[in-house]
């Protein structure tokens, strides 16, 4: 069983700056694939970014690359998500999950197993 617990979400205006962090508890994701998932109200859940077990690949949508970095420290057992020059249209709750399937498919929501419960992430123009 594994528990992961985002933060770091808050309101903030556009271009500035936040970083989410996932913890997790239970066992160790140091050897599974990360991803980053967003859900925008009366929108469907869509991917951000995910990141491979070590040595790491990290993958991201078009609309947050170049602006958002996906990190992981697996002695913390965290995955990070830094987040620059945030848009009004990032506002969403943001996810992180466990995937099982690897980086090739991690912007697909089926191959995960494991979700935390979000962090609401408010960008004003």
């Amino acid at each position: 069983q594994v528990q992961l617990v985002e933060s770091g979400g808050g309101l903030v205006q556009a271009g500035d700056s936040l970083r989410l962090a996932c913890a997790a508890s239970g066992r160790t994701i140091s050897s599974y694939t990360m991803g980053w998932f967003r859900q925008a109200p009366g929108k469907e859940r869509e991917f951000v970014a995910a990141i491979s077990r070590s040595p790491t690949i990290s993958n991201y949508s078009d609309s947050v690359k170049g602006r958002f970095t996906i990190s992981r420290d697996n002695a913390k057992n965290t995955v990070y998500l830094q987040m620059n020059s945030l848009k009004p249209e990032d506002t969403a709750v943001y996810y992180c999950g466990r995937n099982l399937l690897g980086i090739g498919s991690a912007y697909q929501e089926v191959g995960y197993d494991y979700w935390g419960q979000g962090t609401q992430v408010t960008v004003s123009s």
